[in-house]
C-alpha cells in the first residue's frame, strides 16, 4: 500500500461508460497525491489488470451493466463478482464501489463483497477523494445514503435473501415463469422451486405478487 514516501496513490478505475472512465480520470488526475494506473469496462480484464498494475485502490462500478448485451456487462462478471475475484487473489489492495444508487441490498452486497467504500456518482469530488484516501489507509468510506442504509438495515434487521434468491426475486419483477427463470440462471426447474419456497418462507408471503411488493418495499430490488 502506498504511503507519502512510496509515492502517490495508485488507482485502477473500472466503469463501462468510457465517459465517466474519462471524467473520474480527469478528476483524479487533478488532485494531488493520486495516479490513474489504468482502466478497463470489463469485469474480468478488472482482475487481471490488479495482478499487472498493483494498484492501492479499485475504484468499481457495481452494475458494470453493457446496455443491450449481458445484464452483467460484456463478460457476464458484474462489479461485485469482480470485487469477490479481486480480493481473492489479493490482499493489498482496497475497492470503493462506485454507484448511481444507495439501496439498502446494493450497499450490503458490495460490503459483503469485501468493498471498503461505497461512493454515490453523482456525489461531490471531495467524497470520492476522501474514500479513496481511507480506505487505501486502512478504513470504510460509505457515502451518507450507503451509511444509512447499513445502520438501518443493523437496527431494524430484515430477512436478508442470498445473491441467487434475489436474482429469482428480479426475474420475478420481470414476469418470468418458473421455467424461464430456470433458463435464465442455468438451473433446474425444481431448484427455481425450492428457492421460492425458501423466498416466501424468508420474506413471510404467499404468492409471486406479493413477494415482489415485499422485496421491494425492504429495498431488496427495485423496479424500473
Amino acid at each position: 500500500m502506498s504511503d507519502a514516501a512510496a509515492g502517490p496513490l495508485r488507482i485502477l478505475i473500472v466503469d463501462d461508460h468510457t465517459v465517466v472512465r474519462a471524467g473520474l480520470r480527469a478528476l483524479l488526475e487533478g488532485e494531488p497525491g493520486f495516479e490513474v494506473v489504468g482502466e478497463t469496462g470489463d469485469g474480468t480484464d478488472a482482475v487481471r489488470l490488479v495482478g499487472r498494475l498493483r494498484p492501492d485502490v479499485v475504484l468499481m462500478d457495481l452494475r458494470l451493466t453493457d446496455p443491450g448485451t449481458s445484464p452483467a456487462g460484456a463478460d457476464g462478471v458484474d462489479g461485485i463478482e469482480a470485487t469477490r475475484r479481486i480480493l481473492a487473489s489479493t490482499t493489498d489492495v482496497r475497492v470503493v464501489m462506485l454507484t448511481s444508487h444507495g439501496r439498502t441490498a446494493d450497499v450490503l452486497r458490495a460490503v459483503e463483497a469485501g468493498a471498503r467504500g461505497y461512493v454515490l456518482k453523482a456525489g461531490p469530488p471531495e467524497e470520492l477523494f476522501r474514500a479513496v484516501r481511507a480506505t487505501a489507509a486502512g478504513g470504510m468510506a460509505l457515502a451518507p445514503e450507503a451509511a444509512a442504509s447499513v445502520v438501518g438495515r443493523a437496527v431494524e434487521p430484515g430477512p436478508v435473501l442470498s445473491e441467487r434468491e434475489v436474482e429469482v426475486v428480479r426475474l420475478l419483477a420481470q414476469g418470468h415463469s418458473n421455467r424461464a427463470i430456470a433458463s435464465a440462471l442455468f438451473l433446474a426447474e425444481a431448484t427455481v422451486k425450492t428457492h421460492l419456497v425458501r423466498i416466501y418462507r424468508k420474506l413471510g408471503t404467499e404468492n409471486r405478487a406479493a413477494t415482489v411488493s415485499e422485496a421491494v418495499r425492504l429495498g431488496l430490488i427495485e423496479l424500473g
